[in-house]
């Protein structure tokens, strides 16, 4: 059987993503800090593998990612890197341990999973790690500014280790959408400009339906959206200064 491990799987794309790829016939381990949703969930889902986590604890990251491959003789399929956290708001008026925060959760969470799940995804054919990026990840984004510092990384990382895990058989990419209507969008306080233009074209659906499209298919990024995946592939080709007019624009008062 097919084992997927989600982070950040308690709620919103990570939530989609389970039923799913469950829905599907995969086996599904779910790993979220919020024990009570992650615990519905689980039950929704007939008892499903499920762990309250951390994803900046390195040691419980090791510990409950080899617990799943073991109740996966040893592997793992897919390492679906979902967790992660938003703060809309000018860089200087958001407290630096908020923004140390998310770089933690973002940053080091995904890194620890990935070093963990390591082992697990040699050892299993045709394995991969998909990482959850953001169109934010292609040009920084004002008042988003450690988010969009986050998903350049996540995007670099991708690129890395999708050439240097070749060898091995491991497959590495991410998921790049624009806003989605999820708990962590819609449960902020202030609506940056960029969001009241652009608005929240995609739900969580929409990325799980993406996730489970690359769990099968090649590529590294996947842009998500009519709207971004043009943004995206002009982004490609036109000179650097276009695309910081663009963003300038979209993010005018």
């Amino acid at each position: 059987m097919q084992s997927i491990l989600i982070t950040g799987a308690a709620s919103g794309i990570g939530a989609a993503s389970a039923r799913i790829f469950q829905a599907r016939g995969w086996r599904v381990g779910l790993l979220d800090m919020n024990g009570e949703a992650l615990q519905r969930l689980a039950s929704e889902l007939g008892e499903a593998w499920w762990r309250v986590l951390d994803v900046t604890d390195a040691q419980a990251v090791r510990d409950a990612v080899g617990d799943f491959a073991d109740s996966c003789d040893g592997r793992l399929r897919l390492l679906f890197n979902c967790a992660g956290v938003l703060r809309f708001g000018r860089f200087e008026d958001i407290p630096l341990e908020d923004h140390g925060r998310l770089l933690a959760i973002n940053v080091q969470g995904l890194l620890n999973c990935c070093h963990a799940a390591y082992p697990f995804l040699k050892a299993t054919p045709g394995a991969q790690v998909l990482n959850m990026g953001s169109a934010s990840g292609l040009y920084g984004v004002p008042e988003m500014a450690t988010y969009s510092a986050s998903k350049f990384a996540v995007r670099g990382l991708t690129e890395a280790l999708e050439l240097e895990w070749r060898k091995h058989g491991i497959r590495v990419a991410d998921l790049m959408p624009p806003f989605v209507r999820t708990p962590m969008v819609t449960g902020q306080s202030y609506e940056p400009p960029v969001l009241r233009r652009l608005g929240m074209r995609l739900g969580a659906e929409d990325i799980a339906e993406a996730a489970w499209r690359q769990a099968n298919s090649g590529g590294v990024h996947r842009p998500i959206g009519a709207l971004f995946k043009a943004l995206y592939w002009s982004g490609q080709v036109s000179p650097p200064a276009l695309n910081r007019w663009v963003m300038a624009w979209l993010s005018r008062d």
